[in-house]
């Protein structure tokens, strides 16, 4: 019988975007991300930009030229989307449209009974916030 990998968390979600001042932007400035490190890789023409939200990282931010795009919608095969928990997500949607983003109408989990609401990231990655 195989034993269960000891994992101890999820270490960060790798994202790649088509336009790295925007998305270094977004992830910053609208959704408030700290910037851990920032490094420019001439021998692949990319950035790689390391992201925390209080002292933990997660997101790994990349560009690289001439990605090809992906399809988010209707429902694609693959990363799905990025959730983000938090505790009141009628001012998150507030504090969200005044940056200027779009959020869905507000959804309530059907077996938790949460409510979450979902926006995007500059490359159309669904970004879910889901109130604890």
């Amino acid at each position: 019988m195989l034993n269960k990998i000891p994992l101890l968390g999820i270490h960060h979600v790798a994202i790649i975007c088509s336009n790295y001042a925007l998305s270094k932007q977004f992830y910053t400035e609208m959704l408030g991300f700290d910037i851990i490190r920032e490094v420019y890789r001439q021998e692949r023409d990319s950035y790689k930009l390391d992201l925390s939200f209080q002292g933990v990282y997660y997101i790994e931010l990349f560009s690289f030229p001439e990605t090809p795009a992906r399809v988010s919608r209707p429902e694609a095969c693959g990363l799905r989307h990025l959730a983000f928990e938090v505790s009141n997500l009628d001012e998150t949607i507030a504090i969200l449209q005044q940056k200027g983003l779009t959020c869905e109408a507000i959804r309530i989990d059907e077996f938790t009974e949460k409510r979450f609401t979902f926006t995007s990231d500059p490359d159309h990655l669904p970004i879910e916030f889901y109130e604890r």
